[in-house]
């Protein structure tokens, strides 16, 4: 049994350096992996979010999700291929988050909508004295598909690539880190107010290998240019 974990340890090590070399045929397989497990939880979500709309049981919602996300996620790796430059690591920049593919902006401007409709709606639902389990639901479900609808302009219309910070001015200000950021370009300091972000994180389960995504909001993100 401990062999069995030290070889676990051991295959977990080399396949995270194998992602994070910097070759042009790792960055291919980081932005074709990361894009389609990110669009593949954004399709459950938003699967998910149809249910509450429909005030279903019925998990075919889920069933189309997860797998029309994968294909978007997919679809949006090879487009990001298509925009890297080869040997330069790959970078975003959206109205809220940055991130090293597209994919993670559409699924992070997701989880800000429906946290943002679930708290509108309670609030109404409170102030006309009805269900706060209807607001929840309602609200998360709307929110969720106009945060995943504004987050595909976001990251293919608003958002800007390495290339476009390349090509500007070598004193352009820092990207931004969060709903609220404050920034010091003389200083070289950036703090981001309330930043969701998603976590890909290795689980070992006896001789089993998996990968959760996690979520979480940092409510303080300070990044300091030397």
């Amino acid at each position: 049994m401990k062999n069995n974990h030290l070889l676990i340890s051991v295959f977990t090590f080399l396949l995270a350096a194998f992602f994070n070399v910097a070759s042009p045929q790792a960055q291919t397989i980081k932005l074709l992996g990361g894009n389609t497990l990110n669009g593949a939880v954004n399709g459950t979500i938003l699967g998910g979010a149809t249910m509450a709309l429909q005030n279903s049981n019925d998990f075919d919602p889920l069933r189309v999700g997860l797998g029309g996300g994968t294909l978007y996620g997919l679809t949006v790796g090879i487009y990001d291929i298509s925009e890297a430059s080869k040997g330069q690591q790959y970078y975003v920049s959206g109205t809220f988050n940055d991130g090293d593919n597209s994919t993670i902006l559409v699924l992070l401007d997701t989880f800000y909508g429906a946290a943002g409709g679930a708290v509108i709606a309670t609030s109404f639902n409170l102030i006309a004295n009805r269900s706060i389990e209807e607001g929840l639901q309602y609200g998360a479900g709307i929110g969720a598909w106009a945060g995943f609808g504004f987050g595909l302009v976001d990251a293919f219309v608003l958002a800007e690539r390495a290339g476009d910070f390349q090509s500007s001015a070598s004193g352009a200000a820092p990207p931004r880190s969060g709903l609220l950021t404050i920034r010091d370009n003389q200083s070289g300091y950036l703090i981001g107010l309330i930043s969701p972000s998603a976590y890909k994180l290795p689980e070992m389960d006896n001789d089993d290998i998996s990968i959760r995504v996690a979520t979480a909001i940092d409510f303080v993100n300070l990044q300091i240019q030397l």
